[in-house]
């Protein structure tokens, strides 16, 4: 009755396998299950049918089904009456086949034992069966069903394919046959006897070919083995043959005594090649080892077995040591994704490479319990080769008791790390030996940060090794960091430990050349940012006495500045990085504004420069009033630059007259046209950044000795510049998060010991400090200005519950910065009274008793219009008053906050006092590409019992936004709004609470998802009405998505985008970004790479 069949029946067949499938009647179905006799059970729970995940027992009622289904639609295809289907015959057929399917599985299956295939193998299975019983034509019209149900229609091509052997593995998996995998084993046979492993492909071959010779579409692993060593032997290769036998032995013996959870996904035997060229099989002990270490504290959503299995993905047979090493930390490093904790746990796996690179110690062998031991008794002989290849100052050393110092090595404190802190550090931080023919580590992070900190407290006088281990302590305890250039060089034979750099350029060619060129050269190769003035230098069309020419103006040397930084590096670890200043009323500022344009004259571009404005209070004031605005030549208002406030209002006004009658040369412009010039372009090309001149100057501690003509690269640091002093700030950030209490409170004791060792260590800087041009150092150690700053408020807010934008956490903001202050200025005027005041104390504000955050009186007054901040403390300020007036300050200037984007990194918060970006997403820097997953989220989501696969799917799809997912209640979606969901208000505000406090500024990044014109206004203008010293960044949202490769969820289009059109079809329209949009400064500036590590 079963027969070929031909192309019009071919064609018959798919028309009735297509109508059955889009039909609803199902009539036409007969119960082809029933053909089983009763004593045949209908579940075989030995053998696992798998689809993708899911897996179920095999169920011959199921075969039965399917093969019963094929025989119908062939003989209705051949218009076959209803009950000639159905009949004795055919249902005899039906049932014999599904036995024999049956009988060649359940013979594969050893004892106690169980198989597991794919449905795909199963199907294959049927063809089989089907072919071997002569009904080829059935097992054709099962092609068809199969081919409808993968292709969406019937291929009428696709024929039965003949059963590809299968190889059985010792878990009862079922995996398609290697001829390349058997090599691979016997080639390792050969290679431990040392004999020529080309014979290998032979004998695999001779091993297939008894495999397809064979009538079984099964082969277990075992009987695979066995004819190995029979082909072996056969072949005459005896001594490969032995090893072979013995090698299954061992691996038998193992099994017994570990019994281990086979991979299914993994080679069995590994042998790893040494960086010698010598060979080792591997069974994954150390593995297991590395993971137990991982894992412990953490509550990870998978098992350790399950881990494992993931860790070994693409493990070969063959593999080096090397490649073995980074295809484990891959693997844990792509687990992040699954949940927070495995951000620790990838991080403690790279961590244990690292000791093992450093140390004298193998997981393996010396175990977790030997890390302190190995540690301290291994940090001497660090120090010396540290010595040995000038990668660490002798000076240094000698000063320590190394044993004591040794003795406060604490390894366990390395826990607390995630994978992006431990990555960033190995990179990009710990000293690498390079003298070798292979680089490597000599650090591990407990070594590095008590270099740091011994570095830092070389030149104390008493307690010296305590000092160092409480600066120690704070580095381990997350509770403090020093920035990039002083983790970078303390302890070292180059002690270039400051961060920023402030300069003024004058109107000459030589101050120019030497001051703005030659000199910012020499600060940018030891990984110094650069932020300066160049408003004195004449504008274009300026006469110049010398050479009765005409000036052409400040972009040519511009130019070169932006030249450059390109050509000097950063200590040889990223190109250089500088911000240029220009006040509003220079006659260049319209050119000055278009410096990042990517159109017009390259030759008047700077692409790789960042560029600030500087603007006067006259300025917005007559912009809020619609009012013109004059532009001057430097050479004809030469002292408009040292001018703020009342003094520089009159004095601009008088140059306004002398141009009306004729004596100098101005051009008016509306205020209000130039304002939206600057928006634009900081809108279309991020720069130049909007920085306000009044209240830096009004405010400042030091404004009896000098003035400050700009901030720096990231805009935080407000200090004096002249001819002969170029200003210099030393920074470090403390971890905010770290400081509050369980119950939410700020923990003041913790905080005052943090500020008051951080303190001592950042002035220490200023007397150990290498200054690459005498300028910086004249600034320095006449002001010894500091720039102590914050991080992970974002961390400390989620500890107390609160959303980032509402008021409790606005007040939040004004109680951590006052407390902060508070004892940042006792610790200065506790050093002041142990070694004196900096040199040019008398006449500053402190000396004439005006505290931070008595100035902002002092700017509304100046000003004349209302600072919109309130006023008001919670602590008890008399105490410190008194003791300033009694001891002075030690330090010019004690307060900054920097953007902290990489040192945030490695203290495992958030970047300094920004809400969080997004939920989830891909953060790329200098060290790769990092899966960022919120933990507190994850956690909060666990306690609702919401955090599940498809919970992450659907984070991934929303690009980290909890907007759209309805399952998260709306508290959570509002503790956990990102930057762009927050709101522009929230961020100046709570800004505006804690600069009332600082006594310098604050890198404040300016989030807009849509900007536009009167939206960018409303936020600039708000950022000068509530006291702003500065802003930096303009945040937009771009198109930078997290992969969704792996998600199966489907976004509800609201709104216009999801209108259904008159076919019924939702369209989802992808958003389209204008030249502009792209243009825009956008968070990946910050998250990708971008960011400024001179304040880092």
């Amino acid at each position: 009755m079963y027969r070929s069949i031909s192309l019009e029946e071919d064609l018959a067949l798919k028309k009735v396998i297509t109508d059955r499938a889009a039909s609803t009647d199902n009539s036409g179905c007969f119960d082809w299950r029933a053909v089983l006799s009763e004593q045949t059970a209908d579940r075989v729970p030995q053998i696992l049918v798998t689809r993708g995940t899911e897996e179920e027992e095999l169920s011959l009622a199921k075969v039965a089904d399917t093969i019963g289904s094929a025989l119908t639609d062939l003989l209705v295809s051949r218009q076959e009456q209803q009950d000639k289907i159905f009949n004795d015959e055919n249902r005899n057929f039906v049932s014999n086949v599904a036995q024999s399917v049956s009988r060649s599985l359940t013979e594969q299956v050893r004892d106690g034992g169980q198989l597991r295939l794919s449905r795909n193998d199963l199907y294959l299975l049927i063809e089989k069966a089907l072919i071997e019983n002569d009904a080829h034509d059935v097992a054709k019209s099962l092609v068809f069903s199969r081919s409808l149900e993968k292709n969406g229609e019937v291929i009428v091509s696709e024929e039965p394919q003949t059963m590809p052997v299968r190889l059985i593995r010792r878990n009862g998996n079922v995996v398609p046959w290697s001829q390349t995998k058997i090599e691979i084993a016997v080639r390792k046979a050969f290679l431990s006897i040392k004999e020529d492993p080309e014979a290998a492909v032979r004998v695999a071959h001779g091993v297939t070919e008894s495999i397809r010779c064979g009538d079984s579409a099964f082969a277990h692993i075992e009987n695979v083995q066995d004819l190995v060593q029979e082909e072996l032997m056969r072949q005459g290769y005896f001594k490969a043959a032995e090893a072979y036998i013995l090698y299954r032995a061992r691996r038998a013996q193992m099994r017994i005594d570990e019994e281990p959870a086979e991979d299914p996904n993994q080679e069995s035997m590994v042998v790893v090649t040494e960086q010698d060229g010598s060979t080792e099989f591997w069974d994954g002990s150390e593995l297991k080892k590395r993971i137990t270490f991982a894992s412990i504290g953490l509550t990870l959503c998978i098992s350790e077995q399950e881990i494992e299995q993931e860790l070994r993905r693409s493990i070969g047979a063959e593999i080096s040591r090397e490649a073995l090493k980074s295809t484990v930390i891959l693997n844990a490093k792509s687990l992040i994704e699954r949940d927070a904790d495995f951000a620790k746990f990838a991080g403690r796996i790279l961590l244990s490479y690292i000791y093992e690179e450093v140390l004298d110690w193998n997981i393996l062998n010396d175990g977790i319990r030997a890390l302190k031991v190995a540690h301290r008794e291994h940090f001497s002989k660090y120090l010396a080769y540290g010595i040995k290849i000038k990668r660490i100052s002798p000076d240094v050393v000698a000063q320590y008791d190394i044993e004591k110092i040794a003795d406060a090595l604490d390894p366990t404190a390395d826990l607390d790390f995630d994978y992006l802190g431990v990555q960033t550090l190995y990179d990009r931080y710990l000293i690498v030996d390079k003298t070798g023919d292979k680089q490597r580590r000599i650090e591990t992070p407990q070594f590095f940060w008590m270099r740091v900190a011994m570095g830092l407290f070389r030149a104390e006088k008493e307690n010296r090794e305590d000092w160092a281990i409480r600066l120690y302590s704070l580095y381990k305890g997350r509770r403090f960091c020093s920035s990039t250039p002083t983790l970078f060089n303390s302890g070292t034979l180059h002690s270039q430990l400051s961060s920023c750099y402030l300069y003024k350029v004058d109107d000459s060619i030589e101050s120019i050349m030497q001051r703005g060129i030659a000199e910012n050269a020499y600060l940018s190769k030891w990984a110094g940012g650069l932020g300066g003035s160049w408003t004195a230098v004449r504008g274009t069309g300026g006469y110049i006495q010398g050479t009765n020419g005409e000036s052409q103006g400040i972009i040519p040397f511009l130019k070169l500045h932006n030249d450059q930084l390109v050509a000097v590096n950063q200590g040889g670890k990223r190109r250089g990085s500088g911000c240029a200043y220009l006040e509003t009323w220079h006659n260049d500022i319209e050119d000055f504004l278009e410096l990042r344009k990517n159109t017009g004259d390259e030759r008047r571009r700077c692409h790789d420069m960042n560029t600030a404005n500087w603007i006067p209070d006259l300025f917005m004031k007559r912009m809020e009033a619609r009012q013109d605005w004059s532009l001057f030549r430097t050479n004809e208002a030469p002292d408009l630059h040292d001018l703020y406030g009342k003094a520089f209002e009159l004095r601009y006004e008088e140059y306004e007259k002398m141009a009306e009658d004729g004596k100098i040369w101005t051009r008016k412009v509306p205020a209000i046209e130039l304002w939206k010039g600057m928006l634009k372009m900081i809108f279309e090309t991020g720069h130049p950044w909007i920085t306000f001149k009044d209240p830096c100057n009004l405010r400042s501690p030091q404004d009896h000795c000098g003035v400050i003509h700009s901030s720096n690269l990231c805009t935080e640091i407000t200090l004096n510049t002249s001819d002969e002093e170029t200003a210099v700030c030393n920074l470090g950030s403390v971890v905010l998060d770290t400081h509050i209490t369980p119950d939410g409170s700020l923990d003041h004791e913790m905080l005052k010991e943090t500020i008051t060792v951080a303190i001592r260590a950042l002035d220490n800087v200023i007397d150990i400090n290498f200054y690459p041009t005498e300028a910086a150092k004249t600034a320095n150690s006449r002001h010894r200005p500091i720039g102590m700053g914050v991080m992970g408020l974002q961390n400390a807010l989620y500890k107390k519950g609160l959303a980032f934008a509402s008021d409790a956490a606005i007040d939040f903001n004004d109680e951590f910065m006052e407390a902060i202050a508070y004892y940042a200025y006792n610790a200065s005027s506790d050093l002041a009274a142990e070694s004196g005041t900096y040199s040019s104390y008398k006449g500053s504000k402190w000396d004439r008793g005006i505290l931070p955050q008595d100035t902002v009186d002092l700017l509304e007054d100046e000003r004349g219009v209302d600072i919109d901040v309130p006023r008001g403390a919670k602590m008890d300020w008399t105490h410190l008053r008194e003791k300033i007036a009694k001891h002075g300050m030690r330090n010019s200037n004690v307060l900054a906050i920097a953007p902290t984007a990489t040192i945030s990194n490695i203290m495992g918060t958030t970047p300094c006092i920004e809400p969080n970006y997004k939920n989830l997403y891909v953060k790329s820097n200098l060290s790769g590409d990092f899966i960022v997953l919120n933990r507190e989220l994850v956690n909060d989501l666990k306690k609702e019992g919401l955090w599940d696969q498809d919970m992450l799917d659907q984070l991934k799809y929303f690009d980290g936004e909890l907007g759209d997912i309805e399952d998260i209640p709306e508290s959570l979606k509002e503790k956990h709004q990102t930057v762009f969901s927050v709101g522009y208000k929230a961020i100046i505000d709570a800004a505006a609470r804690r600069q009332k406090w600082i006594d310098q500024s604050q890198s404040v990044n300016l989030f807009l998802a849509e900007p536009e014109m009167k939206t960018l206004s409303h936020m600039y203008r708000h950022a000068w009405h509530t006291g702003l010293k500065t802003t930096y960044y303009l945040r937009t949202l771009q198109a930078s998505n997290i992969e969704k490769s792996t998600i199966s969820v489907k976004k509800e289009v609201r709104g216009a985008a999801g209108a259904v059109g008159a076919a019924g079809a939702v369209s989802e329209q992808k958003k389209e970004y204008t030249a502009a949009e792209q243009q825009a400064c956008s968070i990946d500036a910050m998250i990708n790479g971008g960011e400024c590590e001179a304040c880092q």
